[in-house]
């Protein structure tokens, strides 16, 4: 197989890009512009749809690099928590959360459209909340920006003030299966050209 010419971030999360960052890959980002879905689907397959869409809108434009695009949400009895647009609908998932177990539900599409690689990663973690009461909520949200996160969280910042438990690997209830995705890659032989 032919090397890619580069190996593209399809995101601009600055959170999957820490964690690429960390495992030693070496890519550029380019967030897509598609629009993603929100609704309408059950929320392992809705993550899967929004992970397809943001990789194809940069290998479509791309052929020649490697293309990573993820997607994560968070989802109660099937029902989806995606990014609050206001600090009281934040406060309103944090309290819907409370006490209670849910899904973290993230999948990734990794795509070298000229070297005929279409791979799907998916994976789901249960995250357990304390129970939490109103002053620990702003106590949370007045520590943590969380307009640009599903659920309204970030287990991975003052996490402790609200999660009683997980299921690991921590990475993909963060945003990216790192773990899975740096065996997937070096399976494929990228770390040769892309990791340090």
């Amino acid at each position: 197989m032919k090397t890619p010419n580069e190996f593209l971030l399809a995101s601009g999360s600055p959170r999957r890009l820490k964690l690429l960052t960390d495992a030693g890959w070496r890519f550029s980002v380019q967030p897509p512009n598609v629009e993603e879905i929100e609704t309408g689907l059950p929320p392992a397959e809705l993550v899967y749809e929004n992970a397809s869409r943001k990789a194809k809108a940069v290998s479509a434009k791309q052929p020649k690099a490697l293309v990573l695009g993820s997607d994560t949400t968070v989802a109660i009895d099937e029902e989806i928590l995606n990014k609050p647009t206001s600090m009281p609908e934040a406060k309103e998932m944090l309290r819907h959360l409370s006490g209670r177990a849910h899904e973290v539900h993230t999948a990734v599409k990794i795509l070298y459209t000229e070297g005929s690689v279409d791979l799907d990663l998916s994976i789901s973690n249960r995250v357990q909340f304390k129970k939490l009461d109103e002053a620990v909520i702003n106590e949370y949200l007045d520590q943590v920006y969380t307009l640009d996160k599903a659920g309204g969280y970030a287990i991975q910042e003052k996490g402790e003030l609200i999660i009683e438990s997980y299921e690991e690997p921590l990475s993909s209830i963060i945003g990216l299966p790192i773990e899975l995705v740096t065996e997937k890659l070096i399976s494929l032989g990228f770390d040769k050209t892309f990791r340090s």
